[in-house]
């Protein structure tokens, strides 16, 4: 089941959007703050969040702006206005897709399956000022070349794409090198091993992020 984070300080729309997308199987959660949002992403993960421009205290430009220097989860922002001057700020700041009030339920239902779909794999990946594109295998941090090998690559990927999503030493090796193979734990070792070093030398804090799960593998924070 999808988890979408609805964040407008508006109880009925937090509880329309919740009308909607509950009979498709989405989790919904539900804050009336920027602040609220940003805590809860902090210490939980969700697939998707709706975002209202106008509230109080924090708006969504500047929520959207705080939550882009920690999570590239999926951004729709949500709000009553429709210039194309906001529509372009919007998605400069990071949203992925922009509908304006009033909606409707199909169309906003499309507009998130199609934002979800586009989500689900992505072709680049932005960290903190660490660029992995897989299309032309490079990753760069803020303008520097790390050069990896093939299977570190991919392996840097599937932490990128799965943040704070626990790998086992044995669900890499399937993942990477395949079902059949028998490439043993201290391979998979070795290879954060390098890349942790590679990280290193251009000055990303990797060992802030890629993390050892002590007696199971690895996870990215």
């Amino acid at each position: 089941m999808k988890k979408v984070l609805i964040v407008d300080d508006e109880r009925r729309m937090q509880q329309l959007l919740k009308l909607y997308l509950e009979p498709r199987s989405y989790n919904c959660y539900m804050v009336s703050t920027g602040g609220e949002a940003i805590q809860l992403l902090e210490k939980d993960e969700v697939d998707l969040i709706l975002l209202d421009i106008m509230m109080p205290e924090m708006d969504g430009w500047e929520t959207a702006k705080k939550i882009r220097t920690f999570s590239d989860t999926p951004i729709i922002m949500i709000t009553a206005r429709d210039s194309s001057n906001e529509i372009i700020k919007g998605l400069n700041i990071g949203a992925d897709d922009y509908i304006t009030k009033p909606f409707e339920e199909e169309v906003l239902l499309a507009r998130i399956e199609a934002v979800l779909r586009r989500s689900n794999n992505p072709k680049k990946v932005e960290f903190k000022g660490l660029l992995w594109d897989e299309e032309h295998h490079e990753l760069k941090y803020n303008g520097q070349d790390i050069l990896l090998t093939p299977k570190e690559f991919n392996m840097l990927g599937i932490f990128l794409k799965h943040k704070k999503m626990v790998y086992s030493r044995e669900r890499l090796i399937e993942i990477i090198w395949g079902f059949d193979s028998d490439t043993e734990d201290r391979t998979v070792d070795s290879h954060v091993r390098n890349i942790r070093e590679k990280c290193r030398k251009v000055g990303f804090p990797i060992d802030e992020h890629l993390k050892t799960v002590w007696g199971v593998g690895y996870k990215w924070e």
